[in-house]
């Protein structure tokens, strides 16, 4: 039975195209677009995490000084409060990556495309050639992972860590190194 697959034009696509299957990566809410203060407070308000943002930023004030603010766009407030409000409000407006899941981490990944080490370059994945199978539970994830969960990992990061820490750790350096020079990728994850 087929496990899920990420596939594009090179091995990094693939990898990301899996990895976001799987994974809510960091993003920002499309609905946060609010600019000035009154509308931002009145966000922030209306829910619980909103509440819990202004207090982390350490917005504290009195429920009245709130329903005041609220009640009159016009109010004039210290800047000193506007940059709390503002601050609560990007602060919401990120969504953090949900962690790697455990199955990505120990899954059986099985690569298809152009894979070169040293003179050896062949299709994987082909009637000639079964694919490249890395078990990713030998690997070492804590760098993927940490750019990740920072929202930082680009698919070239990914492809870099992805060979350098699980490739590697699981079957070795290859003759010279991997290398992926195709055009088309496929990563089933099993």
């Amino acid at each position: 039975m087929a496990g899920p697959t990420g596939q594009g034009g090179s091995l990094r696509a693939a990898l990301g195209d899996l990895l976001r299957s799987q994974v809510t990566p960091r993003h920002r809410l499309s609905s946060c677009t609010a600019k000035h203060w009154h509308a931002q407070l009145s966000q922030l308000t209306a829910t619980h995490r909103g509440h819990q943002a202004l207090a982390d930023a350490g917005l504290h004030v009195t429920t009245k000084t709130l329903i005041n603010w609220l009640s009159d766009p016009e109010y004039n407030i210290r800047r000193s409060y506007r940059d709390l409000i503002h601050t609560a409000y990007g602060n919401t407006a990120v969504v953090p990556a949900e962690p790697i899941p455990d199955h990505v981490r120990r899954g059986q990944f099985e690569i298809s495309g152009i894979v070169k080490t040293g003179d050896d370059e062949r299709e994987r994945g082909s009637r000639r050639a079964a694919p490249l199978r890395i078990d990713g539970s030998r690997g070492y994830w804590n760098a993927i992972e940490e750019l990740w969960m920072a929202g930082e990992l680009t698919d070239d990061d990914f492809e870099d860590h992805f060979v350098d820490d699980i490739i590697v750790a699981d079957i070795g350096e290859g003759t010279d190194g991997w290398e992926f020079p195709g055009g088309a990728y496929a990563v089933e994850l099993r």
